[in-house]
């Protein structure tokens, strides 16, 4: 007989807030290990931009400050301890966690049309996908511009990826557990199969790695929505996982790790990736940090508010400003367009806020230019 759930805590946003910035490690106790922090988050996701630094190096470099070597998590990368599983980079161990859905693909009740869709391309190309497996299994590891396309019904989309086979066809055999990202020559991905790059170890039933997620997803975030928006990568809710909680003000019932509620709070300053886990919920962001961000990249020059690749400040347990900076790496200077503040800061947050930028700097190695 299942236990009933218990009432739910009563929370402030303050106690939200810390909650979430305990579970991300962005306190001022901060951690030593490189390997540590990629398994307490989960997950550390990969993008391409790099206006200041590759977005996994500003991760770990947010929480380990200027002592972080990229080269510590290139060779983890080369020792197939972190694995990149569907952009984001996770401790190989982790990869039993997605065997058993990998096994289910496309998907444990595939009720969607995209999903029988998938699945009917691939078996139309299934002299296509052994192609690719037994170059893999004889030249392997290679980029995907090394492999042959012998596909017999090109996939077609309005996307980027029309007739895209080859870069399609591995996607589906990445969630078929049937190829891996083996490292990368500079930005050139190198797939080998699996079995070469993927632990060889038990794995847990669909049901069991999915209550398993929830609980290492709830315990990297500290607080979260049951369920959340559909996201491409790995979901926003928590489902049953921790204990129920309330937030003064917020609507709604949410899910936390009560160990963490404990444990002491001692305030720092951090500069965030755009693509950190802390704001990757943006609804969750709004609500416990209220928080006005977006990652304007994308939008026109003139219409953007804070900049290209504008880094949120953390002070405490607040969201303070966006810092606009660029990496001109060919003059040697870190470029700081703009400091937008959300209030003006109090001369301690201030030089708090300064030694990190300066930390940013060392760490990059660039000299600090400020344009007005």
């Amino acid at each position: 007989m299942t236990s009933p759930e218990p009432v739910p805590l009563a929370l402030d946003r303050q106690d939200a807030r810390r909650l979430a910035i305990r579970a991300q490690l962005l306190t001022a106790a901060r951690p030593d290990d490189v390997l540590d922090i990629v398994r307490h988050l989960t997950f550390v996701q990969l993008n391409p931009t790099a206006a200041i630094a590759p977005s996994a190096d500003l991760v770990l470099w947010s929480r380990l400050g200027s002592a972080y070597d990229p080269d510590d998590l290139t060779d983890a990368v080369a020792r197939q301890r972190v694995v990149d599983l569907r952009g984001e980079l996770r401790v190989a161990e982790d990869v039993a966690l997605f065997r058993a859905e990998m096994d289910a693909w496309p998907g444990a009740d595939p009720s969607q049309d995209w999903q029988r869709g998938n699945a009917v391309w691939v078996a139309d190309n299934e002299t296509f996908r052994l192609d690719l497996l037994e170059a893999l299994r004889a030249d392997g590891p290679l980029a995907a511009t090394d492999l042959p396309d012998t596909c017999v019904r090109p996939w077609r989309s309005s996307g980027w990826l029309n007739h895209q086979n080859v870069t399609v066809m591995l996607g589906f055999l990445v969630q078929r557990g049937e190829v891996a990202v083996s490292g990368w020559e500079g930005r050139t991905k190198l797939w080998d199969l699996a079995s070469r790059v993927y632990p060889d170890q038990p794995y847990p039933s669909l049901d069991e790695a999915w209550r398993l997620r929830d609980e290492r997803r709830l315990q990297s975030l500290g607080i979260a929505r049951a369920t959340g928006a559909a996201t491409p990568g790995d979901p926003l809710g928590v489902g049953k996982a921790g204990v129920p909680a309330t937030i003064d003000g917020v609507r709604g019932t949410w899910r936390i790790e009560p160990g963490l509620l404990d444990e002491p709070f001692e305030p720092r300053a951090a500069l965030l990736s755009p693509f950190d886990r802390l704001l990757a919920d943006r609804k969750r962001m709004v609500e416990l940090f209220e928080f006005d961000y977006a990652l304007e990249m994308f939008r026109p020059a003139a219409k953007r508010r804070w900049g290209y690749y504008a880094l949120p400040v953390l002070w405490g347990d607040r969201l303070i400003g966006k810092l606009d900076a660029t990496a001109d790496r060919a003059a040697g200077l870190l470029r700081i367009h703009a400091l937008h503040e959300d209030e003006q800061f109090v001369p301690e947050v201030r030089d708090v806020v300064s030694a990190e930028i300066d930390d940013l700097a060392r760490w990059l190695g660039l000299r600090i230019h400020h344009d007005s």
